[in-house]
């Protein structure tokens, strides 16, 4: 299958393809950090032996997706408008969104539900296919008045050129279902994933937040769009700088950034904020201060979706028993190795830890 990483780390097998003109940049960037031995990780002047990861439970809930890519040649102009003509040559598929967060936990061998919302119709026959292969526990409600949201991207000559976008809100009464579904799984998961790519699969998250919490469960969100008061009583949001400051506004220095991330930490009354900054690694923000870490990065070659291996690899070190600031620290590197990578986007936990 050809290179073409998942929205989200949202990864891929088979043909490399030169990806990094196709998706915008995730958070994570490059960045220089020391290498592991086996079954260590580096912490300052310590080291953080492997975690067992394999009794760890994460349960994910959000909008899923499938996405497509149909690989071409340019070879002409099209007579009817001044268009190019791709002659198709290969085609390739993808989970995406929280299906891709889902995979990513699973690639740390965590024990894994995914809970999600999809129509009836070929695309989400695929996802769950996809899913069943990847050996993920889905619940996918279907809903018939519902498009599963779908991407399809025309790539010729290493260029997108084209994105075909198919989605629709699910119903209330599917919604409804879902929701049901979620209380009865929090008492099988250690901490969950709320993974908000505004499809209108997270219409109940405020309730969702609730419920988790009440049952003492961690919640890590990651957010979208302008309105952070839906996930007021959240563990930890993990917003990156573009997404923050749509909700801040902009700052003028690293006291104001701080100054205006941790008020939004208190307001909405989080255990965390961890800001994920690109090229210089991840803040983070918590009660009594902020630590900042560097990014780690060997050779970039594609930063789409580190967003999605950063909160899948900080739900399951989490999950696991990892304190707070190791498990971001994992997390930092789990992202070091997916954009040191083309193509395929996950960080396994061989690689993480050197063993398996």
């Amino acid at each position: 299958m050809a290179g073409i990483p998942q929205p989200g780390f949202r990864r891929h097998q088979g043909k490399a393809e030169d990806t990094r003109h196709l998706r915008r940049p995730q958070s994570l960037r490059p960045g220089r950090g020391a290498r592991a031995g086996p079954g260590v990780f580096p912490h300052r002047k310590e080291v953080l032996k492997a975690p067992d990861t394999s009794k760890a439970r994460v349960l994910v809930v959000g909008d899923v997706m499938l996405d497509r890519y149909w690989f071409g040649e340019v070879s002409r102009i099209s007579p009817e408008a001044p268009v190019p003509v791709v002659l198709i040559d290969h085609e390739d598929e993808r989970l995406g969104g929280a299906a891709n967060v889902a995979w990513n936990c699973k690639e740390l061998n965590a024990r894994i539900r995914l809970l999600s919302v999809v129509g009836r119709d070929e695309p989400g026959e695929r996802l769950e296919k996809l899913l069943k292969g990847k050996g993920i526990e889905a619940s996918l409600h279907r809903d018939r008045g519902l498009h599963t949201t779908q991407k399809l991207r025309v790539i010729g000559r290493k260029q997108q050129l084209l994105r075909i976008d198919f989605e629709k809100p699910p119903s209330s009464e599917v919604l409804a279902s879902k929701l049901e579904e979620f209380k009865q799984a929090l008492a099988d998961c250690d901490v969950v994933i709320l993974s908000d790519y505004g499809k209108g699969g997270l219409a109940h998250i405020a309730e969702m937040i609730r419920s988790a919490r009440r049952a003492g469960k961690r919640v890590l969100v990651d957010p979208k769009g302008d309105d952070y008061s839906r996930y007021k009583g959240a563990s930890i949001l993990t917003p990156n700088l573009a997404e923050l400051r749509e909700v801040v506004g902009s700052w003028h220095d690293e006291k104001d950034l701080g100054r205006r991330a941790q008020a939004l930490r208190e307001k909405l009354d989080l255990e965390a904020l961890l800001l994920t900054r690109g090229g210089d690694g991840m803040t983070l923000y918590r009660r009594g201060g902020a630590v900042g870490i560097k990014a780690e990065a060997r050779d970039v070659f594609d930063v789409t979706g580190a967003g999605d291996t950063v909160i899948a690899a900080l739900a399951v070190m989490l999950a696991a028993g990892v304190g707070l600031e190791n498990a971001v620290r994992i997390a930092n590197r789990a992202g070091g190795i997916v954009v040191g990578k083309l193509g395929t986007a996950a960080a396994s936990y061989q690689e993480l830890f050197g063993k398996g």
